[in-house]
């Protein structure tokens, strides 16, 4: 009996010892994953802390006037728990895949091989930039403003076609005699050219002169894009001065909230009538609102700040069917014009349900 029973406590010793280990290894393991969560919210309408800790205007607008507003237009966030210094472990894995708010991705989607987290900050960091300057350029625009707004050579690429009749600095002004005002509108004037050669309109140095390049064909798949071998940027000059603050969120997807919020301080009465409106998406200056990541995770931090209504892009409605917290309407929108035309129905109170949705379920 004393034999069986050491026998016994003998093999139970080794079990806690091999579970003590499996604990261990589960722990501090290095793993290929990270984990998206419900990041902070910020209310574009409202403040945020700045590097000293004061509180200041996410929004501060001077040479125009502006107007008081309420309720709530937030942008959202989502926070990365892990890089590739240190990943999360084993255990907070399986925490992570039971909790319907966070999302477990494997860690080359976040962070790309050979691609440090400090280069991953400073990249989004510039996102953001460009996000803001691409914000009030649709806001502006939306308003009536001239923008000023130029093409620009940013780089012009060995042995490319424009090698040689490009430089940095120049202002692309038209092609083929039509005028164009973003890269957007000359990338797709090339792409009309169907690989013909085409006559660009360029401001170099003070002086005007046209240049002819012919395109070069890179295919993918079933899509051909024809290339001029650039890269661009837009250039601004607003007719008022918008600064946005938020120094601490890198990335382009607060760009249709801030877009929202800019209208608002500059028009009288309440953009959302005084509701709780949350959203997310990219913006271009023509007002056109593209997807971002994290979608189910700004959600669910929305739905917790207290929002009721979202504003996600439509090329995002695949993720967001059967992910949607209860309390929270979500609203689809492809345009800076389409998410103005809904919040005009929620401040007036109208039919929230007759606007385009993702065709939602609701979850927990």
């Amino acid at each position: 009996m004393d034999r069986t029973r050491s026998v016994k406590l003998g093999l139970g010793v080794w079990a806690l010892i091999v579970a003590l280990i499996a604990l261990v290894v589960l722990t501090f393991l290095p793993t290929p994953y990270v984990i998206q969560r419900p990041g902070p919210v910020y209310d574009t309408l409202g403040t945020a802390a700045g590097a000293d800790g004061e509180q200041i205007p996410l929004i501060q607008i001077d040479g125009a006037e502006t107007y008081e507003t309420a309720g709530t237009l937030d942008l959202t966030t989502v926070q990365v728990v892990g890089n590739r210094e240190r990943t999360p472990s084993w255990f907070e894995l399986a925490l992570a895949w039971t909790d319907s708010s966070r999302a477990v991705v494997p860690i080359d989607s976040v962070f790309p091989e050979g691609v440090t987290t400090e280069q991953r900050d400073e990249q989004n960091a510039t996102l953001m930039v460009d996000s803001q300057h691409e914000a009030t350029a649709a806001a502006l625009d939306e308003l009536g403003y001239d923008t000023g707004a130029e093409v620009v050579v940013q780089e012009v690429i060995d042995d490319a076609p424009a090698e040689g009749s490009l430089e940095a600095e120049d202002v692309i002004t038209a092609v083929d005699g039509t005028a164009v005002s973003s890269a957007k509108q000359l990338k797709q004037a090339i792409q009309d050219a169907g690989g013909a050669p085409v006559a660009l309109t360029v401001q170099r140095a003070g002086d005007e002169r046209v240049v002819e390049v012919t395109p070069e064909a890179q295919t993918q798949g079933d899509v051909t894009t024809w290339l001029i071998g650039v890269s661009l940027r837009t250039d601004y000059d607003f007719a008022v001065d918008v600064t946005l603050q938020l120094d601490n969120v890198g990335g382009p997807s607060a760009g249709m909230m801030f877009a929202l919020g800019i209208i608002d301080t500059l028009t009288e009465g309440e953009l959302n009538g005084g509701e709780n409106v949350a959203g997310t998406g990219t913006i271009e200056a023509d007002g056109t609102v593209g997807p971002i990541g994290g979608i189910r995770q700004k959600l669910y931090g929305a739905r917790d700040a207290g929002a009721e209504y979202f504003l996600a892009p439509s090329s995002n409605c695949d993720e967001v069917t059967g992910h949607v917290p209860d309390g929270l309407t979500v609203i689809s929108t492809s345009t800076l014009k389409e998410s103005l035309a809904a919040l005009d129905v929620i401040a007036d109170g109208g039919d929230v349900a007759a606007l385009p949705t993702c065709d939602v379920v609701t979850s927990p």
